[in-house]
């Protein structure tokens, strides 16, 4: 018997997923089947230009040659013992990560929702053991609006009902309050509080920037009052910003980052949770773990990411390159785009109604040859690897530009 034949083009591949994928996505009607630096091409071999980025997880392009040659090496020698015993990639990793960012210990683990599941374990556990909060009652304050994942925990303090809508009970122990409001948080803030937990940017709302001195105020405000500064840079971290670190903007060092998207250099999920040693130091054996966390392969990759950054050039070109991306969307303010937000090769772009939603307005864009996602209503998001050109930025402008002029 013949078997029959494979799908090959866009359209038969996407019609082929749908009875065996669930349909948790709504991806555009692109099937990617090559890429490299800034651009992708599909099956059909039309080319894109890549201004997402994996969410921030292609920080350094696609296939960036420092990282593939690190996977390559690695690939040939060992890719995972679990953390049953000791690797000999591990700690070099753990040391530069820990050293990048100013802090101490490193707990790695793969994806950044783990990542944030962890900080919240670590931060109860130290509320009980070191501030001596009654065992049970621990709270974490968190932003409104936020994007932290979509494990049961993380959506039950989620704003978003699409996000929560089916899924509880939710977990006890959070409370939410105004982004960008430190009267707010200080209300909210108690003997029982064991963090604050919140986005330096937040990504999925849209990238909203807070006001200058917010950062500095949640780092005061959780010093005086005894409580944890967790900062989840899993979507602004490792040079999207033109800092290292998006809180770097306000000299802030926070007592736990956690890490994620970039991390992996696009190539394997990586995420960590970076701390202060008496506040990572409060785990013991057994009380947390993952089988592939801090996996060889993943070491490897990680540390290749650490040397990139180290270097400082993405963050120069992120800042530099953002100067570009601002004065484009300046230009098309009142031209289709009624405002935006931006940070480094990082913007949420607010397109009048009129012209489309996010998703028409990206579907427009991908007909050009360019790739973006929407977020919320008419707003799309611009996160382009931070190794694209001047030449490509100005032509993804232009894009928009005709897309909505």
């Amino acid at each position: 018997m013949t078997a029959p034949a494979r799908p090959r083009t866009s359209e038969q591949l996407i019609r082929a997923e749908e009875p065996v994928l669930a349909h948790n996505y709504h991806p555009l009607p692109v099937v990617v089947a090559r890429a490299e630096g800034s651009w992708v091409e599909d099956v059909e071999g039309n080319r894109y230009l890549d201004m997402l980025a994996g969410y921030s997880a292609l920080n350094f392009g696609h296939r960036h040659p420092a990282l593939v040659e690190a996977a390559h090496r690695q690939l040939d020698r060992l890719t995972l013992t679990s953390r049953a015993f000791h690797n000999d990639r591990l700690a070099e990793f753990a040391e530069r990560l820990a050293a990048l960012t100013g802090l101490d210990m490193v707990l790695p683990m793969n994806t950044g929702a783990e990542a944030v599941e962890s900080g919240i374990k670590v931060a109860r556990k130290w509320a009980y053991d070191v501030k001596g909060v009654p065992e049970g009652r621990a709270t974490i304050v968190v932003a409104a609006e936020n994007f932290h994942g979509r494990t049961t925990t993380i959506v039950g303090f989620s704003t978003d009902e699409t996000a929560r809508a089916g899924f509880g009970p939710f977990t006890p122990g959070f409370k939410v309050v105004p982004y960008n409001d430190l009267a707010a948080l200080e209300a909210a803030v108690d003997d029982t509080t064991a963090a604050v937990l919140i986005e330096p940017i937040q990504g999925e709302a849209g990238v909203i920037v807070p006001d200058d001195g917010y950062l500095a105020g949640v780092r005061e405000l959780t010093r005086r009052a005894g409580c944890l500064f967790v900062a989840d840079e899993i979507q602004s971290g490792l040079g999207r910003t033109g800092r290292t670190l998006a809180v770097e903007h306000e000299d802030v060092l926070p007592d736990v980052l956690l890490l994620g998207k970039a991390l992996g250099g696009g190539i394997v999920p990586v995420s960590a949770v970076v701390g202060r040693r008496e506040v990572l130091g409060v785990l013991r054996p057994g009380e947390h773990g993952s089988t592939f966390g801090g996996n060889p392969l993943a070491a490897a990759v990680g540390t290749a990411v650490v040397e990139l950054l180290e270097t400082g050039e993405f963050q120069r070109r992120a800042a530099e390159l953002g100067v570009l991306l601002r004065d484009g969307l300046t230009d098309l303010t009142g031209r289709g785009v009624t405002g935006f937000r931006a940070r480094g090769l990082w913007a949420g772009v607010d397109v009048d109604p009129a012209l489309g939603t996010g998703r028409e307005i990206s579907e427009r864009l991908m007909r050009e040859g360019v790739l973006v996602k929407d977020t919320h209503g008419s707003t799309i998001r611009l996160a382009p690897p931070l190794t694209i050109t001047a030449e490509e930025l100005r032509s993804a402008l232009g894009a928009l530009e005709k897309v909505l002029v």
